[in-house]
């Protein structure tokens, strides 16, 4: 068991271990602060104005704004305006879980201690705790500081916010006539943020605040800020770009509309038109609505998503690190096996073992068995003498209705075994099938009992004389779903990782039951101080950590992030909040988890089935390949407008888009944007992942189809405007043609990139060619527009640019698909 330093240099001079410290000591040891473990955030709307300042994404949407409204675009402004308000939400969300999330941590603390000073047993707030105090702790209460149980007996703690296992773990005293030892095992240490479930225990207090454990994890979780995300980056230098390209054109054709004698009213009116065509203020809205969408999406798959962004990274996730009890498994201990011994029937095995239980213990085994067993006979208890890791069973004395006592007693099989007239080669029978229970990842007990005749004392445990009575073997199931959903990560490339607590026998066993790592997995154990990078390195990519510490599991994902992996954390204790915090996707269990780890965590399992992880994964990706396609309409649909807004009027003619045309445009290309590819169906089971820490919207290939593409439509589109100006130059009907180009290939781009598989697809599709047939053929709305009606084998050839168009960008979407970065 690993030792645990202890730093007598803050202790005072100690008298025996049931002396507390006088006033004068305490005065001293006040020098080392007060007992804070958890520090309270810092609150108000001026720290979240000053934090929602330094978002770049909001200072864009609002200078974006401004130049809309300078513009005289109204409707564009206020767009953005309102686009602001679930960042500027999400901000303040954000700042109140981060309060919510000292809340939680400091629910886990004792807010007051009972403590031995000057003689006598007092009540203080416990931040008022020194090194050196003697705390009493009762049943139930939690630890209000880490110390050395001086004293105390049958003690058992609840551990799981600390280890994330749910079995009660057993403590001893240190040896009350000697000092202070300079380290001791974690048996002997009581811990800030556990709690007392059986016995009364005297506490040495050793280490306070920060420097307890709990506050270690406590100091871990609130270091860091939250930094832009790889595609929030990518946005906002893709937007840098289009926004620098935009500003650079504006005042290029301005001074060349100046330059050919047109006049400062065309040139600024040439400048206007480009500029609202050009400006990409629907990248950062349609990334914000997407990630609404994932929100809601990921909640109907039973991941309730915390913060937004996390929409982004589930999608990208390469490797998953489990928690194995509660995730992966039930989280709770079953009956599976009862083998009795001969004489014996499946039913009384059962029943001496339950008498060997207590109902109000807290352990998940002794719960098991009065489940299982149901109402036992009517006895009175005589005596009982309670689990330790010394005696390594339990005993109970009972009288039943009628006769004399009777003990009962269950624990560790060799033990009871001990305990038990059974020949040599029975014993080692029985052995050799707890060995067998144990290999396939059963939890196994023995159970005895012995009848204490009349004048046999009963406030001595019995050690020899039991009569053996069976086996019986617990599990903790495997999860519905889980194997299927493993499977699915081997076939995508994705790593997996089970962390735990366990043995790693048992261990090994839950993961050939999933089928992680195959008929072998590689099983690890990490010593203290290892490097846990080394050590996955060195076996060559282990798929369980067995015996894992909050330490190691936090180590375990520095290293697998400095592998390029990017990690997914599942996590239910506080012991996980560090681990959770720094992965690229923290992972809370809702039924299970603390509240801690649920606010700082961004993504809160329902369920906690590592089911809905792979599906979350699976969601996330779609999401994330529906993005990218909705990027690439808006670069299609853009680049052969800004081609065409800049070209025409370089050429020296006409404007070829008026300002009302662009709002025409813009009105199609916005809701296109956002609803025809949010809710795209994904296209079959887990996709092999990519390893890129970097995020790219499009590979080079993907990029050189958008330039094709686009570079084609824009070509269309000019010569459209050139041919349908003829000689005569009639403006109007260049312009209609124009237009009914641009915007039957706007229709195109959706169908070839949707493959109308929604309907929401469809309607916008037909909305938009609908609207070329009324506002561009019907003389009164043409005529408002500055438009003249199309000709016969003007729409001959719109029906051709449509067709080819989403023909183009058919293929175009295949490659995204199979190719996205």
């Amino acid at each position: 068991m690993s030792q645990r330093h202890v730093p007598l240099d803050r202790l005072p001079a100690l008298g025996p271990n049931a002396a507390g410290l006088g006033a004068a000591q305490v005065e001293v040891q006040r020098s080392h602060g007060f007992n804070d473990i958890v520090e309270q955030a810092a609150s108000g709307w001026l720290v979240v104005a000053r934090d929602t300042a330094r978002d770049p994404m909001l200072w864009f949407l609002v200078l974006t704004a401004g130049l809309f409204g300078l513009l005289g675009q109204v409707t564009e402004s206020l767009t953005l305006l309102v686009a602001m308000a679930p960042l500027l939400g999400m901000d303040a969300y954000l700042h109140r879980r981060t309060n919510a999330s000292s809340a939680g941590l400091a629910s886990r603390l004792a807010s007051s201690a009972r403590v031995l000073r000057d003689g006598q047993w007092q009540a203080i707030p416990a931040r008022e705790l020194v090194p050196g105090d003697l705390v009493e702790v009762a049943p139930g209460e939690y630890f209000p500081a880490d110390g050395l149980l001086v004293s105390g007996n049958g003690l058992q703690v609840d551990e799981s916010t600390l280890t994330g296992e749910s079995l009660p773990v057993a403590k001893q005293t240190i040896e009350p006539a000697a000092p202070l030892p300079a380290s001791a095992s974690e048996e002997h240490w009581g811990t800030a943020g556990t709690r007392l479930l059986t016995g009364k225990a005297w506490l040495r207090i050793v280490c306070i605040g920060s420097e307890t454990r709990y506050g270690e994890i406590v100091r871990s979780a609130t270091e860091g800020s939250h930094a832009p995300t790889p595609l929030q980056r990518a946005i906002g230098e893709l937007v840098a770009v289009l926004l620098g390209m935009a500003v650079v054109m504006c005042i290029v054709l301005a001074a060349i509309r100046l330059w050919h004698g047109h006049g400062w009213i065309d040139a600024l009116l040439s400048a206007v038109t480009l500029a609202v065509a050009a400006l990409p203020e629907e990248f950062p809205v349609v990334y914000t609505f997407f990630l609404g969408v994932g929100v809601y999406r990921l909640a109907r798959k039973k991941a309730l998503v915390r913060r937004a962004v996390a929409v982004e990274n589930i999608g990208r996730v390469t490797c998953i690190v489990s928690d194995k009890t509660g995730t992966i498994t039930a989280g709770s201990l079953v009956l599976a096996h009862r083998a009795p011994a001969d004489g014996e029937d499946e039913a009384s095995v059962l029943q001496v073992a339950t008498f060997a239980a207590r109902p109000d213990s807290g352990d998940p085994l002794d719960q098991a068995l009065h489940a299982a067993a149901g109402q036992l006979p009517q006895a009175a208890r005589v005596a009982d003498f309670p689990f330790t890791e010394a005696r390594r069973r339990e005993t109970v004395i009972w009288r039943l209705a009628a006769g004399d006592p009777t003990a009962f007693t269950k624990g560790a099989p060799e033990t009871v075994l001990a305990t038990c007239e059974l020949s040599q080669p029975e014993r080692a029978k029985w052995l050799a099938r707890v060995e067998a229970y144990a290999r396939s990842g059963h939890k196994v007990i023995a159970c005895a009992r012995r009848e204490m005749p009349a004048g046999m004392p009963t406030g001595v445990e019995p050690e020899a004389g039991f009569a053996f009575t069976g086996l019986l073997a617990f599990e903790d199931p495997v999860r519905d779903g889980v194997r299927e959903a493993m499977a699915d990560c081997m076939a995508a490339g994705m790593r997996v990782i089970m962390v735990t607590g366990d043995h790693p026998a048992t261990a090994a066993a839950i993961a050939r039951e999933i089928g992680l790592g195959g008929a072998e997995p590689k099983v690890v154990v990490l010593a203290p101080g290892d490097d846990a990078g080394a050590v996955l390195g060195a076996n060559g990519g282990a798929h369980v950590v067995a015996r894992a510490t909050p330490a190691q599991k936090l180590a375990l994902v520095q290293a697998l992030q400095a592998e390029g992996e990017l990690v997914a954390v599942t996590g239910d204790g506080v012991n996980d909040v560090p681990a959770l915090r720094l992965a690229d996707v923290g992972v809370a269990m809702g039924e299970r988890g603390t509240r801690s780890a649920r606010e700082v965590a961004p993504v809160v399992l329902l369920d906690d089935n590592f089911r809905t992880i792979v599906d979350a994964v699976a969601e996330g990706r779609q999401l994330f390949q529906n993005l990218r396609l909705a990027f690439a309409y808006l670069l299609l649909v853009h680049l052969p407008l800004v081609i065409g807004a800049a070209a025409i009027p370089l050429m020296g003619l006409p404007l070829l888009f008026l300002p009302i045309h662009i709002v025409w445009l813009e009105l199609v290309i916005h809701p296109t944007a956002m609803l025809a590819f949010q809710d795209l169906p994904g296209l079959g089971p887990l996709a092999p992942v990519r390893r890129r820490r970097r995020a790219r919207f499009f590979s080079t290939e993907g990029w050189l189809g958008i330039g094709l593409v686009g570079g084609l439509m824009s070509v269309a589109v000019v010569w459209s405007y050139l041919h349908a100006l003829g000689a005569d130059q009639d403006v109007e009907h260049a312009r209609a043609m124009a237009l009914t180009v641009l915007l039957a290939a706007s229709a195109g781009i959706t169908t070839g990139l949707t493959k109308l598989r929604q309907a929401t697809a469809r309607w916008l599709v037909v909305g938009t060619l609908a609207s070329l047939g009324m506002l561009v053929q019907i003389p009164v709305a043409s005529r408002l527009l500055n438009l003249r009606p199309l000709h016969g084998d003007d729409w001959a050839m719109v029906a051709i640019a449509f067709a080819v168009v989403g023909m183009a960008t058919l293929g175009l979407a295949s490659r995204l698909r199979h190719h996205p970065d």
